[in-house]
Order: C-alpha cells, then sequence, then structure tokens
C-alpha cells in the first residue's frame, strides 16, 4: 500500500500537528532518545538534504548503503523498533526541545513548498538519485515511525 505524500499540504500539515502536539515531557514507547534528541535525529534527514554540514559517505560505504540499506529506507515498510541507526543519526548530547521542534517544522514547510517536482531525479545524500516515490517512502516513513514512537 503506498505511503501517504508527504509533499501534500494536507499531509504535511498533519504531520506537523502530530509534531506541536509534542511536550519536552512526551515520553517514548520504545527506545533511548528522549523527544528532543528524536527531534534533532528527524532533522539530520533535512540537513543532509538542505545543508552541508554531514561529511559525504566514502565510496564503499555508498556503495553498502545502496546496495543493502536503499530498499529499507525507500521502501513502503515500516522501520521495526529499535532498528540500527546510522552514526549521524545517532544523538546522545542536550537538545534544546522548542528549536529543534520549530527547524523541524521548517523543515517539513520547506519540503512541501519545494514539492515532489524538485525531488524527482534529486540525488541523495546516500543513495544516489532518488524518485519522488522514493524520497516520500524515506521522508514521510522516517517521522511517521518516531512520531509512532513518541505517541503522536
Amino acid at each position: 500500500m503506498p505511503l501517504l505524500n508527504i509533499f501534500t499540504k494536507e499531509i504535511s500539515d498533519s504531520i506537523i500537528k502530530r509534531i506541536e502536539s509534542l511536550t519536552p515531557a512526551t515520553q517514548p514507547k520504545w527506545g533511548k532518545m528522549n523527544v528532543a534528541q528524536m527531534l534533532a535525529h528527524c532533522n539530520v534527514t533535512y540537513e543532509m538534504i538542505y545543508d552541508n554540514i554531514h561529511p559525504a559517505p566514502n565510496a564503499v560505504m555508498k556503495f553498502i548503503l545502496k546496495a543493502f540499506v536503499k530498499s529499507k529506507v525507500t521502501g513502503e515498510t515500516p522501520y521495526a523498533h529499535n532498528s540500527k541507526t546510522a552514526p549521524q543519526f545517532i544523538i546522545k548530547d542536550t537538545k534544546d526541545f522548542n528549536a529543534e521542534k520549530q527547524r523541524l517544522i521548517n523543515y517539513i514547510t520547506k519540503t512541501q513548498q519545494r514539492g515532489e517536482s524538485y525531488f524527482d531525479g534529486k540525488r541523495s545524500y546516500s543513495f544516489g538519485k532518488l524518485t519522488k516515490t522514493e524520497w516520500n517512502n524515506m521522508l514521510y516513513k522516517h517521522l511517521d515511525h518516531h512520531l509512532t514512537q513518541f505517541g503522536v
């Protein structure tokens, strides 16, 4: 079954509404991150799209990611609880809840406004060129997974 389309205003607004219902005291149903760390973790995906602050994977790592990880990340199958996390996505330090929440909302809004045509064929940081459907699946599935983790 196709995933909801994060590029539509209706779906991006529904994700933002879920994010806005989080509070600094919201507890996870599973996992080790607190809510501020989870928001920062979700922001990493968008940092890789819009900001140049993470080192690119080397050729060997990129091959491994494309061969073994890409289909899990860009496919429609939901993530399992407590799945392995790439090192750049592991957030261990203290994060400002309100700042991370606003950054994530801003990234989602920017992505929706750019639209699926902007993303169709856009090169991914880790997986090379992706279709608009692969981008949608990656973005929507990751957000939905973590918002569900925190009960919203």
